[in-house]
């Protein structure tokens, strides 16, 4: 069993308020655009996987990659930046994509949080929305999730008001 806790869009801001929803997981899965310094910060807190976002500069491209496939617990995850959502994929996400079966899709960058399944892939979609002070969210939102046996349980959602 795996607890991952998932966010996206940081831009450069850390809400210390994550370090007490994420202090369960396992490992924590950044979905883009970090900004300077979040890595660090997040890298005393958990292991972490991460995929750079199209504001990242070269110390966050040269750290990881532009997108990951890994399998955890029996569930095969794909995590990229830009991928939109069912109807709305990206052109490169589609291009992407068509090499791998995942079981969830992992993404960042509209800074609205969605969780959904994508009924023609048979995909989960999680976009955990944003959680740094920069755009037009009015929430900051992250997710958490259990790993287990081929199965993702336990989906939780933290959100905080943004200051």
């Amino acid at each position: 069993m795996k607890r991952i806790g998932i966010l996206s869009d940081t831009h450069g801001f850390f809400n210390s308020a994550l370090e007490s929803f994420f202090a369960d997981c396992d490992e924590i899965w950044h979905a883009g655009d970090w900004g300077p310094g979040v890595d660090e910060k997040l890298e005393k807190l958990k292991p972490i996987r991460g995929v750079y976002g199209n504001i990242d500069g070269q110390p966050i491209r040269k750290k990881y990659p532009e997108y990951l496939n890994f399998e955890i617990e029996g569930v095969k995850v794909f995590i990229i930046h830009i991928g939109g959502y069912p109807k709305y994929y990206s052109p490169s996400f589609r291009n992407i994509i068509k090499d791998y079966k995942p079981d969830l899709v992992i993404c960042g960058h509209s800074h609205i949080l969605r969780i959904m399944k994508d009924p023609i892939n048979n995909w989960l979609l999680i976009n955990p929305g944003a959680c740094g002070n920069h755009g037009f969210q009015k929430v900051n939102t992250a997710v958490r999730l259990v790993f287990e046996d081929g199965k993702m349980t336990n989906l939780e959602v933290w959100e905080q008001k943004r200051a």
